[in-house]
């Protein structure tokens, strides 16, 4: 099982838009995939209409057997497990050596899925460090903008200080306004760095009625540039990870 944390320690920046529909577009492709809500707030559990069992909470996943907990969603091959409010508490659960607990918990649904995709709440705390430790690979939207630039970098000496492999981490432009000129100039300047996925998921009206529609946007609109961008972004990942 392949596992991808969609990260950003900034809000805002179209990271949950980016799991649900990553999580959509590998599901069409055929792969039994998972999407794990680790963020409190449960915004990918709203997009698809999945709330958790009354019985699951922080305890319940920290003892790793998450299958009776797991909800369908809508789809084929796409399952989600939906988070709960206590996981705002999670950091206090894991030490610095928590990248194995997780790895543990994640471990036991290898043999029932292809891709655990994660939604990774907006900070930078014990929790978030031990996910990125997890995953096969880390995934960051970057606005085209000085300060998500600047949250990028920081993003870089986070993953230096706590010894994360940098070849995991991807970048990709999100919510790109091609109309501003410092959006296209931001991404003359720093889209050729070999952090960046090649991919631009544009600023569109159809991702912002997916907290209207609670669907992702290639179920409502698969003619839709942004559908188009969120398919092209998954074969990206899905390659750089076959590159491996």
């Amino acid at each position: 099982m392949n596992s991808i944390a969609v990260y950003s320690s900034k809000g805002g920046v179209g990271k949950t838009a980016a799991a649900v529909n990553l999580s959509y577009a590998c599901s069409l492709k055929g792969k039994k995939t998972l999407l794990c809500d680790m963020d409190p707030q449960g915004a990918a559990g709203f997009y698809y209409r999945v709330k958790p069992k009354s019985n699951f909470n922080r305890k319940k996943f920290l003892k790793g057997n998450l299958r009776s907990f797991i909800r369908e969603t809508d789809y084929p091959n796409l399952d989600l497990l939906p988070t709960h409010f206590s996981f705002r508490n999670l950091d206090l659960a894991l030490d610095r050596e928590g990248s194995g607990e997780l790895k543990r918990i994640f471990a036991g649904l290898a043999d029932d899925y292809d891709y655990l995709i994660l939604d990774c709440p907006p900070n930078m705390t014990l929790l978030s460090e031990n996910l990125i430790m997890a995953a096969d690979t880390v995934v960051t939207p970057v606005v085209p903008s000085t300060l998500s630039i600047l949250a990028l970098a920081q993003l870089v000496k986070f993953f230096d200080k706590i010894k994360a492999d940098r070849k995991k981490l991807h970048a990709f432009f999100s919510m790109v306004e091609r109309r501003k000129k410092m959006h296209m100039d931001t991404i003359m300047r720093f889209g050729k760095k070999k952090i960046f996925l090649q991919t631009l998921v544009p600023y569109l009206a159809d991702v912002e009625k997916m907290g209207i529609t609670r669907q992702p946007v290639a179920a409502t609109r698969p003619e839709s540039p942004a559908a188009e961008a969120y398919d092209r972004l998954w074969l990206e990942i899905w390659k750089s990870q076959i590159r491996k």
